[in-house]
């Protein structure tokens, strides 16, 4: 099952109490929670500008990558992955949400005014492959320094 409450089901089936989470998200008029990394997916967090040619990248090469998210001004962007990631990224600039740390995750399909879904879940369970994913950001960088090196 798919669709906009099977997203909030599976992003709430992650809180200590997924009722209560429900709950407060809808009455919450930031519409947001603070939900657990680490137990249904983890989050690699990339640089705005490292991350929007990375989901360019991504979406060329896969219909559907997992759910994205952007902070307000668009600074950083928080790629859904599998659990268990976190703890075995390796990588230069890249924050990790893993076990242990929690993440603030708007309601699907609700605009708030900081965080907000590029890609939002679709209740499916879709993650991005973190494999995918990296290769993804060294096109992405090598763009990058390519446009750099033609600006000089």
């Amino acid at each position: 099952m798919t669709g906009p409450k099977a997203a909030v089901d599976w992003l709430a089936s992650v809180a200590p109490d997924p009722e209560a989470c429900r709950r407060e998200w809808e009455r919450n008029p930031r519409g947001i929670a603070l939900l657990p990394a680490g137990r249904a997916w983890d989050v690699l967090i990339l640089p705005g500008e490292l991350g929007y040619p990375t989901l360019d990248v991504l979406t060329r090469v896969i219909d559907q990558p997992g759910p994205v998210l952007v902070d307000f001004g668009d600074a950083r962007m928080g790629f859904f992955v599998p659990a268990g990631t976190a703890a075995r990224w390796l990588g230069t600039g890249v924050r990790t949400a893993g076990h242990g740390t929690w993440i603030v995750v708007p309601y699907p399909r609700r605009s708030t005014g900081g965080v907000r879904w590029l890609v939002p879940p679709d209740g499916s369970g879709t993650l991005t492959d973190p494999a995918l994913l990296e290769l993804a950001m060294h096109e992405a960088a090598a763009g990058l320094a390519g446009n750099e090196d033609r600006r000089r």
